[in-house]
């Protein structure tokens, strides 16, 4: 895997790409002389967190013929206070998912994909706890 990254202007901004090309934006906070035109870095963790572990949810799902209408994944975590580098101290994930699915069949999906299949939760998990939940048509 190899990811470029070039600097788009004078202070913060950086354009990422990866072998698919589609670019994605990362600067820095504007308390720092960033301007928001990208995401965190460290909020780029947990965006590859919740995608990773939501795309072995839906495949899981769809070979047990569950029929995913909506799916939305909410990734919350603290970073430690007055320390560099400002680690992730906790991470909560919770997935919401509505449609003709099977509260069991949708438990061992998340169970699988946090516990077995996703790489990101592997990698993170070797340096902060992560917890999770779920919630079927509610």
């Amino acid at each position: 895997m190899k990811i470029e990254i070039n600097r788009i202007d004078k202070d913060f901004h950086f354009e990422a790409k990866g072998s698919t090309g589609i670019a994605v934006n990362i600067d820095a906070a504007p308390a720092i002389g960033g301007h928001n035109m990208g995401a965190r870095p460290m909020e780029l963790l947990l965006m590859g967190l919740g995608g990773c572990s939501g795309i072995d949810i839906v495949n899981i799902l769809k070979k047990q013929k569950q029929n995913i209408e909506e799916f939305k994944i909410v990734v919350e975590a603290g970073r430690e206070k007055d320390k560099t580098p400002s680690v992730f101290e906790n991470i909560y994930i919770h997935f919401y998912l509505s449609g003709n699915i099977e509260k069991e069949k949708a438990g061992r999906a998340v169970e699988l994909s946090m516990e077995k299949y996703c790489s990101a939760a592997a990698v993170i998990r070797k340096s902060v706890d992560i917890k999770y939940g779920f919630s079927v048509n509610e």
